[in-house]
């Protein structure tokens, strides 16, 4: 992956670390869920199909967006935590080359294969 896309998911990641910062939570929640979509995996244990959907869904940074700013319209600081984590683990993992998945497999991704 190019060192300027690189880049741009690094700056992604501070987006998200000063967003984080703006809420009224302790910074070892941030360090504790950091990794919490990760967790979306497990759909792999059914096939590539319905892992590279899980995946996605918990990895897509529109979708993080949008609930981040849901919690914004409703003032829902817990709401907006779940969209600050699914952002900057998604910033966090694009910037070590992992990307949306295609249903080939886990390691096919949007940004190359992965090992590649």
């Amino acid at each position: 992956m190019k060192t300027v896309i690189k880049l741009e998911e690094v700056g992604l990641f501070i987006l998200g670390i000063y967003l984080f910062s703006l809420l009224d939570y302790q910074w070892w929640w941030f360090l504790v869920l950091i990794l919490a979509p990760d967790f979306s995996m497990l759909g792999y244990t059914f096939n590539n199909k319905t892992g590279a959907f899980i995946y996605n869904i918990f990895h897509h940074r529109g979708i993080a967006v949008l609930i981040y700013l849901t919690g914004c319209y409703l003032k829902l600081a817990s709401l907006q935590l779940v969209g600050v984590i699914l952002f900057s683990h998604s910033a966090m993992d694009r910037m070590f080359g992992y990307g949306l998945k295609y249903e080939q497999g886990f390691k096919y991704t949007h940004l190359g294969e992965i090992g590649k």
